[in-house]
């Protein structure tokens, strides 16, 4: 039998629902899933789609689903709890994975198994969204336009005022309190949240940004081997003064008791931004390179509003696996498809 189906799981999720909504758009109707029956059946009504409910805890009922399957799209986080089972169920069975995930941890983790997905000829891809298919595109555009790069630098800034999902905030209040982390000589160096703030520019906006614990700390290391990594997104001068004295919490922030008012105050708050908030939102990456030298190279571009860009980027890599353009083992998006795969994107253009 061949494999042509797409499993979605996670399709209740603010993202699983926007990714379900644009399939029909890149030629796909996926296998809508998850726990959560009366949130999946509705949605599968209204998008006229097929569903079936799955809990990653049956590791006999997912493999059977999928067995039916080529590819599935994970997004169900926080994928520190979610991936494990998934992952090994996939490569069990011959499917395709790919994620919607942004935690350096789990980078690391599900890179362990390549070898296994190599002697399966299951590509394992995390990160086939927002984190971090275009601050990825960006790290190899700059590489590859200087091959000898010793430090790499990428800052993303969201303006429009686009809020944050459920999922997000969740997988964001679960490592509250931990710090942040740079890439130093090839190795992870932890850093205290928002260690270094600076001013750039992009199209002629002068932005500040602050460092922050971003994928790519991991997934651009994969991609292209630059040893000293920091990632940067965009904030207030003000709230990054406040957030400098953050370590001094820590121990405070990381116990259930604020954790758990955390998670509240998240479930009390709209699911995601709006339609009309995420089309009026836009993204910059800014991203710099140097080399022992001293010679410096940077670039910039303009992306779609992150949660809008997840949806499209994990439906076109799909896309690109059902038609057998993929690679075996742990990939990073633009390791396997190359600097240019965010342009492939209606919205997304490079500035300089």
């Amino acid at each position: 039998m061949i494999k042509d189906k797409v499993l979605l799981y996670g399709a209740n999720g603010y993202t699983g629902k926007l990714i379900a909504r644009y399939a029909k758009d890149y030629q796909l109707s996926p296998v809508l899933s998850g726990r959560n029956e009366k949130e999946i059946a509705s949605l599968a009504k209204e998008l006229n789609l097929p569903y079936k409910v799955l809990s990653l805890d049956d590791a006999a009922q997912l493999k059977e689903a999928l067995k039916e399957v080529a590819v599935v799209i994970h997004a169900a986080g926080p994928f520190r709890y979610t991936a494990k089972q998934m992952i090994e169920a996939c490569i069990e069975t011959g499917t395709h994975y790919i994620d919607i995930n942004g935690d350096i941890s789990v980078f690391e983790f599900i890179k362990k198994y390549d070898a296994k997905a190599k002697q399966a000829n299951v590509m394992l891809m995390p990160g086939a969204g927002f984190d971090v298919v275009p601050t990825d595109c960006m790290a190899v555009h700059l590489k590859n336009n200087m091959p000898d790069a010793t430090h790499l630098e990428i800052a993303f800034v969201s303006l429009g005022g686009s809020q944050i999902s459920h999922g997000t905030a969740t997988t964001m209040a679960d490592k509250v309190g931990e710090g942040s982390v740079v890439r130093e000589n090839g190795k992870f160096v932890s850093k205290p949240l928002g260690h270094q703030g600076k001013w750039i520019e992009i199209n002629g906006k002068k932005l500040f940004v602050m460092t922050i614990p971003w994928g790519d700390i991991s997934t651009a290391y994969t991609s292209t081997g630059i040893p000293n990594i920091a990632t940067y997104t965009g904030m207030k001068p003000s709230a990054h003064r406040i957030l400098k004295f953050q370590f001094l919490f820590n121990w405070l922030l990381r116990t259930k008791f604020v954790r758990a008012q955390i998670q509240k105050k998240i479930k009390s708050r709209p699911a995601g931004p709006t339609d009309e908030q995420r089309a009026k939102s836009k993204t910059y990456i800014w991203g710099k390179v140097r080399n022992a030298a001293g010679k410096e190279i940077s670039s910039s571009m303009e992306v779609l509003e992150g949660y809008t860009l997840t949806a499209f980027a994990s439906l076109l890599i799909t896309q690109k696996i059902l038609k057998g353009n993929f690679k075996p083992g742990y990939q990073t998006p633009a390791g396997c498809y190359g600097e240019d795969l965010v342009f492939e994107m209606n919205g997304c253009k490079r500035i300089h």
